[in-house]
């Protein structure tokens, strides 16, 4: 079983690298699309016009772009930090003040390619006990093709 799921990982993260998101996320079993749009259902989201006025005045808001290194180093919203998605549980600590005073309630803005992943990413924050994440749903692209700041 092991080398079952070994393998199949390695699949993943392999089609992750070489196939477009889009087309890779059309590609997912009914019961990935349903988890994600649970986790919408859970958790605060915004669009675009939202997500405009934070990245103009950000305040003491947290703006965290969930991508891979790679996708964040080719472009992305001013004031953003990178922490990748499979890491977020494991990072966001230091952004907070752990170990000293960590604040839970920090607003933190998730945002990712499409929305999907930064709203899974919400969503398990929620459950390590932060009460005000956000994730912002809308294409990437779709800000950049409005003419939005982008940092390449």
């Amino acid at each position: 079983m092991n080398q079952l799921f070994t393998s199949f990982m390695a699949m993943v993260v392999g089609a992750t690298l070489v196939v477009p998101p889009h087309t890779f996320a059309q590609n997912l079993p009914p019961v990935v699309t349903q988890k994600v749009q649970a986790a919408k259902k859970q958790v605060n989201t915004i669009g675009m016009e939202e997500y405009r006025k934070i990245v103009e005045n950000p305040g003491e808001a947290l703006i965290v772009d969930v991508r891979e290194p790679n996708e964040f180093a080719a472009g992305h919203v001013p004031g953003a930090i990178n922490i990748p998605r499979g890491v977020l549980e494991f990072q966001i600590w230091k952004q907070v003040g752990f170990p000293a005073n960590p604040d839970l309630s920090r607003n933190i803005i998730l945002q990712r390619q499409s929305g999907n992943r930064a709203s899974l990413a919400a969503q398990s924050l929620a459950e390590l006990g932060f009460t005000h994440t956000t994730a912002v749903v809308m294409p990437l692209e779709d800000w950049q093709q409005a003419g939005h700041p982008f940092v390449k």
